[in-house]
Order: C-alpha cells, then sequence, then structure tokens
C-alpha cells in the first residue's frame, strides 16, 4: 500500500500480497519497520479476507501491560498456528503491515481461504536480502543447546511506539477505524468512573460496586469485573479434570462461583483469571482445543503447562476493563481451567470427581 492512501478499516476487503512481493519489503531479518514476517503467513499469500480491527495500537505483554501504537497494520481473521514456532498453540491473532496487502473489490470471485500453501524454503532472495529461508531460520534461533523462537508476540514491544491511556487520539481513531462503536466507548468511560470511585478511598468502594451490580445492564451486560478470590494465598485451590476435547459445548460457571476457585491474588494454580472474562461467565461456548505449550514471549522459549488450559471458540480478550490498553483489538484468547467450566449435556465426565492440589505462584 502506498503511503498517504486511506488507512485500511474493519471490513474493507484485502489480498495478501504474493511471497515475492512481500519479501521485497523485508531487510535481512524478515522484518518490516521491526514486525517480522512469520513463516506461517506465507500460507495467506494469494488469499483475500476483510479487515477484522485497525491494529493501530495494541498490548506490550512482553515488558509490564501498557498500551502500543502501531504503524499501518491490521488484523485480518487469521491466526498463527505455530507450526514454526516449537507447536505454540496460542493461537496469535497475526499483524499485517498494509505494505503486505493490497485493497480488493468482494466482487472478483476468489476464495476468501483456500487450501493452506506450503512454505518454499529456497524461495527467492529479494534486493534487501531476505528470502524464505531466512524467514523460516530467523523464526527459531539456536542458543545453548535450546531455541528461542521470535515472532511477533516476542518482538512487539520493539515495533511499535509509546501510547499511554490519556492520549485521546487512540479512542478517535477506534472508532473511526470502524473497531468499536460510539456505545461502547461510552461504556468504556462509565465503567472507569464507576472503577476510580470504588478504589478513592472514604468508604466508597462497596457502595459503588453495589450500584454497578444493579445497572451494569444499561452499559456492559456483566457484573463489577474486579473482585477478589476467596482462597488465602498459599492455600490449595481446586482442581477440576474434565478432559474436554475440542468440539465440545461448555457452559462457563457464573462469576460468584469461578471466585470461590481462586486465591486472592485472583489465581488458580498459577493462571489469572482476568477481569475480561467475566462478561463470558455464564455463557455457552465450545471446547477450541487443549493448550499445553506456549512460546513464552519474554523469553522466546516453550513454557509446558502443567495442567493444560482450555481456549474457547470466540472467547477473547476485548480490553473493556483494562486501562492501560482499552479497547486493544489484539483479540488473545482467554485461558481457562477446567474448575471454571461445566460439560453441557450427561458425557461420562459431567459430574467429575474435585481434586486438591496445591496452588503455585507463577502461571503455568
Amino acid at each position: 500500500m502506498k503511503p498517504g492512501t486511506r488507512k485500511l478499516r474493519v471490513g474493507d476487503w484485502v489480498e495478501v500480497r504474493s511471497r515475492e512481493e512481500i519479501l521485497k519489503t523485508l531487510d535481512g531479518n524478515g522484518w518490516l519497520d521491526g514486525m517480522p514476517f512469520m513463516p506461517e503467513m506465507f500460507a495467506f499469500c494469494g488469499k483475500r479476507f476483510q479487515v477484522y480491527k485497525s491494529a493501530h495500537k495494541t498490548c506490550d505483554t512482553v515488558f509490564p501491560v501498557r498500551g502500543r501504537r502501531v504503524d499501518r497494520t491490521v488484523h485480518l481473521d487469521t491466526r498463527c498456528d505455530g507450526s514454526f514456532h516449537g507447536g505454540c498453540q496460542a493461537g496469535c491473532m497475526i499483524f499485517w503491515k498494509e505494505a503486505w496487502l493490497k485493497p480488493v473489490t468482494p466482487s472478483s470471485g476468489l476464495k476468501t481461504k483456500g487450501p493452506r500453501g506450503s512454505v518454499d524454503p529456497a524461495g527467492h532472495r529479494s534486493a534487501l536480502g531476505c528470502s524464505e529461508a531466512d524467514v523460516i531460520a530467523n523464526a527459531a534461533v539456536p542458543s545453548h543447546g535450546d531455541t528461542t523462537y521470535v515472532c511477533q508476540a516476542t518482538r512487539l514491544p520493539y515495533a511499535s511506539s509509546d501510547l499511554e491511556w490519556w492520549q485521546p487520539g487512540q479512542y478517535l481513531e477506534d472508532y473511526l477505524s470502524g473497531n468499536v462503536s460510539l456505545w461502547r466507548i461510552i461504556c468504556g468511560i462509565s465503567y472507569f468512573l464507576f472503577y476510580s470511585l470504588s478504589n478513592a478511598g472514604v468508604g466508597l468502594g462497596q457502595p459503588i460496586r453495589w450500584i454497578f451490580d444493579h445497572l451494569h445492564s444499561l452499559w456492559c451486560g456483566s457484573p463489577f469485573p474486579r473482585r477478589n478470590g476467596t482462597i488465602p494465598v498459599g492455600q490449595p485451590t481446586p482442581v477440576r479434570t474434565l478432559h474436554l476435547q475440542p468440539g465440545e459445548l461448555v457452559r462457563i460457571k457464573p462469576y460468584s462461583e469461578i471466585l470461590q476457585t481462586l486465591n486472592t491474588q485472583n489465581r488458580n494454580r498459577g493462571l489469572y483469571f482476568d477481569a475480561e472474562e467475566v462478561p463470558y461467565c455464564g455463557g455457552t461456548y465450545r471446547v477450541l482445543r487443549r493448550v499445553n505449550r506456549i512460546v513464552n514471549e519474554r523469553t522466546g522459549k516453550i513454557q509446558e503447562m502443567k495442567v493444560p488450559c482450555i481456549i474457547l471458540d470466540s472467547v477473547i480478550c476485548e480490553a473493556r476493563y483494562s486501562e492501560c490498553r482499552m479497547f486493544c483489538p489484539r483479540s488473545i484468547y482467554s485461558y481457562w481451567r477446567e474448575a471454571w467450566l461445566e460439560r453441557v449435556g450427561d458425557g461420562p465426565d459431567a459430574r467429575p470427581d474435585v481434586e486438591v492440589e496445591q496452588c503455585v505462584a507463577s502461571a503455568e
């Protein structure tokens, strides 16, 4: 996309450029403006998609969580399958630089998704000195007998710039890009007014939360989302094993029941229950996959889960309640303990025994 042209908006149709065109935009590391083009992305070359979200801003999860600005970038309905990153199962939403896309009209008749292409390790070297083999090699770097993986998530702080929550231009762009409706912005402002008052001291916390709980249906449809669990830190938190498999239907337990499985730091065996998960409580969703391994975004190393987490179809972080990254469009899948879920229907594991395990201090 040429500099100065209109920025892409939600709903615009684009075609992912060819491998040869994309390679011409990359430096010797396989990056553009610090953003890696990952080998998993070659499979989407030549395919057409609608823009899912403008990625003009995002959240940094490498350093302390914060908002970041990203230039001329969007999200399509595409996620990384981890095939070149140690089998990572996080399913991160892919960042697409506008230079890797070209606007099209939806009337051409091409399929938006076709058979996944293969990566040609030989490829052609671009004028900037990057080949497909370089893109593949730079995704996994051997280090002292181990492998450090480099992906868009690990490089995000270096492919973005500072963005403070109080900078108003980002919220205008949220609206103008089509990412967020005006009503959602009003709801967000309403929540943070209540949240700020609840933390202002002078005995306002409990009555403010009571008012929010009784009026929440007017703006967001969920109760006050920042309450603490009931189990003292250091005491065991409950474990439930359902052996859930992809495709099964589950119901997320009510928020009040989930709080009883959390310690006072809102963790169950190290896994944090986030406020962004509260709007989904009580809903029924389909299991997408069990997550056993992910790339740790801070270290680039594969992290094996001691106990698998569950991700559910369409259950994502919408950044409704995170003041430093409000309305972040990154759409990260939420992780769920089986203790927070119940199978829908009469399966053989519908009423499993509950076991108890000592909680740990770090995320699993």
